[in-house]
């Protein structure tokens, strides 16, 4: 690649990237600290509310030493939201939004880090960990029978040899020094493992775009995509990036890593050496492998939402209206196209097109919900439990049910006078002692045991307001005693 080519490609790198436009900008220190501080820790990923009075207090400070910020935190989030800085997310657990660091930040944020505290330039760990890699990607890859049987072999005699001196009692331990440095080496490689996952979400996230994008831009003669997604593949599962990511998930998840890890990180931290090491940097050893798992988790619910709305979006035959908007949009700029050559953009012309619109109205307007006016102003009254009382039971139970008993012992009183009595008969010898509801059980006993002669007559009684009342009613007679 000759120099012109790599300028312009870096040119455009510059231009583009959000990682070089973070550290070309006026207030790079200030946009670097605030972000890692609040997004570069053990907590990736705030409520937008949270990130925003954290921010704040933070500006508030950074005032009081001089620096010029004029915005507030809002501003500030939705300024570095739209340069690539940060991403916003729905929360469906809260129904709020979050915030978590874009790519581009994570990676000058720790290009920043690594200016500010520099590694050595040559390390043995990190040495020694590159030869063990080569060493077993040599073997891993050699098509040769003997060849990979004699590296294996030498492998097994050095390992051999080295169990023979232990059980003689050779033990040879790194000094703490050597041992510091090959933790602290070890942390710096573990420390972009976690800043990985925004990368791979943002790779998982530019491939259902572009799926969808083939979806809507295919005609009915490239039916590759559409063809697979109806045929039940998971289009983004089976891509390189959800097999890699798979094959990584698969080992962090696997309980023998992790029991395994977890031993060696024991032993490490209770080594005298490890006294040197941050609480941060211990407690980030403690916790990488529960962190591995989580972020995992994170991007598995990525990938199958993913993969479900795209199966749905095909599915549902969304994709053919996209097809007809994209046609039409393609046809009008076409029509555009073809215009420009007579008419200018800014040529006036007499078409007027009303555009739809929200209806813009002041807030003041908006009447707010105060929790006080619901509150109850009469004072509470206490019911003390007492002794029941029969009477008042009685009572009670004569308020709400029509006592059948009494009504039947009337009707029978007056037969025992006569040989067959009408309801108004009834009534006249023993008023209604609840009023209607009397009347209700003498015409219910008077349907059920008695005749119907025809013709009509008049009932009267008192109802419980003491009110006179009457009634015409079908003649009944009862003809003999009642059960």
């Amino acid at each position: 690649m000759s120099a012109l080519t790599q300028t312009h490609a870096l040119r455009q790198l510059i231009e583009t990237d959000a990682t070089w436009r973070l550290l070309r900008a006026a207030n790079a220190p200030v946009i670097a600290a605030l972000l890692s501080e609040h997004l570069g820790g053990e907590s990736r990923r705030l409520p937008t509310a949270e990130l925003y009075e954290r921010i704040d207090h933070d500006l508030d400070a950074l005032r009081g030493h001089g620096f010029d910020l004029p915005q507030n935190a809002q501003g500030y989030c939705a300024e570095w939201r739209k340069s690539g800085f940060l991403t916003r997310r729905a929360d469906e657990e809260t129904r709020g939004e979050t915030f978590e660091l874009a790519p581009g930040a994570l990676g000058a944020i720790r290009i920043l880090e690594q200016l500010a505290a520099p590694r050595q330039t040559v390390t043995e760990s990190r040495l020694a960990s590159i030869g063990v890699q080569l060493s077993q990607l040599a073997i891993d890859t050699d098509p040769d029978v003997t060849r990979r049987l004699e590296q294996l072999h030498a492998q097994r005699d050095r390992i051999d040899a080295q169990i023979e001196r232990i059980q003689q009692g050779d033990i040879d331990t790194l000094d703490p020094a050597r041992a510091l440095e090959r933790v602290r080496d070890i942390l710096a490689q573990a420390e972009e493992i976690p800043s990985d996952f925004a990368r791979v979400r943002a790779e998982f996230e530019n491939l259902n775009r572009d799926l969808r994008a083939r979806i809507v831009e295919s005609d009915d003669t490239q039916r590759t995509v559409l063809d697979e997604v109806f045929r039940g593949v998971d289009l983004i599962a089976e891509s390189d990036e959800g097999r890699s990511f798979a094959g990584f998930s698969a080992l962090v998840l696997d309980p023998a890593v992790g029991s395994a890890f977890d031993d060696d990180v024991a032993r490490v931290l209770a080594g005298d050496f490890a006294a040197d090491l941050t609480t941060a940097q211990r407690r980030f050893l403690r916790r990488f492998i529960g962190t591995l798992k989580d972020h995992s988790g994170e991007i598995h619910e990525v990938i199958t939402a993913f993969a479900r709305g795209l199966r749905r979006y095909v599915q549902s035959q969304d994709y053919q209206r996209d097809r007809v908007l994209r046609s039409m949009l393609r046809a009008a700029l076409a029509s555009g196209v073809e215009a420009s050559a007579h008419s200018k953009p800014y040529q006036p012309t007499t078409l007027h097109l009303e555009l739809s619109a929200v209806a813009l109205r002041s807030v003041g307007a908006l009447r707010l919900h105060d929790p006080a006016e619901l509150d109850a102003t009469a004072p509470i009254v206490e019911h003390v439990a007492g002794t029941a009382d029969l009477e008042a039971l009685r009572a009670l139970a004569r308020q709400t049910e029509i006592d059948f008993a009494e009504l039947i012992d009337n009707v029978n009183s007056v037969l025992a006078d006569l040989d067959q009595c009408s309801v108004r008969e009834v009534l006249e010898r023993h008023p209604a002692s609840q009023g209607v509801a009397s009347v209700v059980g003498l015409l219910t006993l008077a349907a059920n045991q008695g005749t119907i002669p025809g013709g009509i007559e008049t009932v009267r009684w008192h109802g419980t307001d003491q009110a006179a009342r009457a009634a015409d009613i079908p003649i009944y007679r009862f003809t003999g005693r009642l059960l």
